[in-house]
C-alpha cells in the first residue's frame, strides 16, 4: 500500500505569508504623504511665490502687494495709479495662518524693499514661519 502525500499549506506557512502582507501594508501606510503636502512644503511654496512677486516688482518697475488671510493669500500690482487684483492662492487643507503684528499685508516697492511681515503656518502640531524682511528677502524658519 502506497501512501500519498496530501498537498496544501501548513499553518506556519500561512502565518508567514500573513505577516509579510501585514508588514508590506504598514510600509505603504507610513509612506503615504499628508494630504496637501507637509506644512514645510506649504511654507516653501508660499515663500517661492512671495519671492516671485518681489522679483516681478523689480523687473516690471511696478509695486506689488501681498495680503494674507485665514483662507489663503492674494497678490496685487500697482498699475496706472491703482491696485489691480492678481492671483489668489488657498492654503492647503487644515493649514492655519497667523500673522505677527497688526497688518496682514506687505508691499514690495520697485527696488524690492518691503514692509516686514512674519506669517506662521500651522497644521496639527507642526508650525513653520515665513519671514519677509525690510530688505525684501524671504526666509523660511522651522
Amino acid at each position: 500500500m502506497m501512501r500519498t502525500r496530501e498537498s496544501g499549506f501548513t499553518l506556519v506557512e500561512l502565518m508567514v505569508v500573513i505577516a509579510i502582507i501585514g508588514l508590506a501594508t504598514a510600509l505603504v501606510v507610513l509612506a503615504v504623504p499628508e494630504p496637501g503636502g507637509s506644512v514645510q512644503a506649504e511654507a516653501e511654496r508660499f515663500a517661492a511665490r512671495v519671492k516671485a512677486a518681489r522679483d516681478t516688482a523689480i523687473v516690471e518697475a511696478r509695486p506689488a502687494a501681498l495680503e494674507v488671510g485665514a483662507r489663503g493669500y492674494d497678490f496685487a500690482r500697482r498699475s496706472d495709479g491703482a491696485w489691480q487684483a492678481g492671483e489668489h492662492f488657498d492654503w492647503a487643507e487644515r493649514t492655519e495662518a497667523e500673522v505677527a503684528g497688526a497688518a496682514a499685508r506687505t508691499r514690495f516697492d520697485t527696488t524690492g524693499l518691503a514692509e516686514p511681515l512674519t506669517v506662521t503656518l500651522r497644521r496639527d502640531d507642526r508650525s513653520v514661519a515665513v519671514e519677509i524682511r525690510g530688505d525684501g528677502t524671504v526666509h523660511v524658519r522651522r
